[in-house]
């Protein structure tokens, strides 16, 4: 009579919490540590994210990042990663409520960190943002690079920076902050005054034959990267070892008029823009480095810019962004 064989243990699946997970990026977070067998939980307000951006492997817990009830979440759920993205998204909102601004980036992060803190989570990976962190004069700006954040929430992103800083080195809470450049892509709104906006406004308008308005001389430039190569880089981030800030972006500028010809080329339209006065104070370009994110997390961008505005294009046309 042979031995019995003992029965194998199946290893518990990695354990993750996306807040945010219902909106733009954090969805395709979301999206991305599914693939990769994560048993994920989302905690999401649905201020700016929508219930049809979720995955339906995932639970949603409808709490705000501020609610002592996020604590509870994490006592329940234990788990290993925390990947936090759920913000007040607007530079012009954080302007008009610094108050509300600061509520949500800044004591909701506390809040999370807290939690991060209690649960003894293996590492925290934040959204934070480059954009509008480097001066417009920086060519490919680096991390060691001077910033000067000059909104309201440009100063909580990098308080955010900070308060990492602290719970790792007093909690030894590990973590990696991603400055994020303008990222675009499926199920981002299109909708004016968030960062990367412009990708999603033309491609909508110019579908639907509205008009398309363009500040200034649109000779402004920004650093357009694609929201899948973005969630690849959270998933990276949690992965290895490495603690601190790295740049998340094309490493290309492209000019506000540039990347209406390429909208206007992916969708087949003759329409031309129309011009409104220039913003006071917008940045005149915006480009970062992404030599670190290679060497840390054997990170880079896939996905070129006519590649991911042909891929947002098809998403838009499934939403009925037809005229």
């Amino acid at each position: 009579m042979s031995p019995a064989i003992p029965p194998t243990k199946t290893a518990r699946p990695k354990r993750a919490i996306v807040t945010g997970g219902a909106g733009f990026i954090g969805s395709h977070v979301v999206d991305e540590l599914v693939k990769r067998r994560f048993k994920v939980v989302v905690i999401d307000d649905l201020s700016s994210g929508q219930k049809e951006n979720m995955n339906p492997n995932v639970l949603l817990h409808r709490i705000s990042v501020t609610s002592p009830k996020v604590r509870e979440v994490f006592k329940r759920f234990k788990p290993d990663y925390v990947f936090h993205l759920a913000a007040q998204i607007s530079v012009r909102e954080s302007i008009k409520d610094p108050l509300k601004d600061a509520r949500t980036n800044i004591l909701g992060t506390i809040n999370v960190l807290e939690a991060c803190r209690e649960a003894q989570v293996k590492k925290i990976v934040v959204a934070s943002s480059g954009g509008i962190m480097y001066p417009g004069h920086l060519k490919r700006a680096r991390e060691t690079d001077n910033i000067c954040p000059e909104s309201p929430y440009g100063v909580a992103k990098r308080t955010k920076e900070l308060y990492l800083d602290h719970y790792y080195k007093v909690f030894n809470l590990p973590y990696v902050a991603l400055r994020l450049a303008n990222v675009y892509g499926p199920r981002q709104i299109p909708k004016g005054g968030i960062e990367g906006g412009a990708a999603a406004i033309f491609l909508s308008s110019l579908l639907r034959k509205k008009p398309v308005f363009i500040t200034g001389n649109g000779k402004q430039t920004r650093d357009f990267v694609y929201v899948s190569d973005v969630a690849k880089a959270f998933v990276a981030a949690g992965a290895k070892e490495y603690v601190g800030i790295v740049n998340v972006s094309s490493g290309r500028e492209t000019s506000i008029r540039e990347l209406f010809r390429a909208a206007k080329r992916v969708v087949g339209s003759k329409d031309e823009p129309r011009t409104l006065p220039a913003v006071p104070g917008e940045k005149a370009g915006s480009c970062m480095s992404y030599t670190r994110a290679t060497r840390v997390l054997g990170w880079r961008p896939r996905v070129s810019l006519e590649e991911g505005l042909k891929k947002t294009k098809r998403f838009f046309e499934r939403q009925g962004h037809r005229a």
